[in-house]
């Protein structure tokens, strides 16, 4: 049986190495920069510590060959956070079409409190948001 399992696991490997292998019209990725976030929505400015809440932020970008990477995430201290999004760019085929981008941040908070959150909107300027953590 052992063995059985093995051979299964092997195989279902080596098809998924072959599946990978077969995509041609793949991207690569040329750069990796921040990109300011243009708006945010908080779905409630009072939580319950423990709790989980989703926070959207919304990014424009200049291009399809535009898209999110990823967010800095800073705890600058028990009760303040800074957060900046990146975007990266690839070398695919592009139209000059903007789009919004739409990403969320899990925040679920271990003590009570006034969080204050900063979300980089370009240059020094930063968009301040509180919650409430009872």
């Amino acid at each position: 049986m052992k063995k059985l399992l093995n051979i299964g696991f092997s195989a279902l490997l080596s098809g998924l190495v072959f599946i990978s292998c077969e995509d041609d019209n793949y991207e690569t990725v040329q750069s990796i920069g921040k990109i300011k976030i243009d708006s945010v929505k908080i779905t409630k400015d009072t939580m319950d510590v423990f709790s989980v809440q989703s926070i959207k932020t919304y990014s424009t970008y200049s291009s399809q060959c535009e898209g999110f990477y990823g967010y800095d995430y800073i705890h600058d201290s028990s009760l303040e956070r800074s957060v900046t999004s990146y975007k990266y760019t690839t070398d695919g085929p592009c139209t000059q079409e903007t789009h919004i981008g739409i990403n969320q941040i899990k925040f679920s908070p271990r003590e009570t409190g006034t969080y204050t959150f900063r979300f980089w909107n370009g240059g020094n300027n930063w968009i301040t948001k509180t919650i409430v953590v009872e």
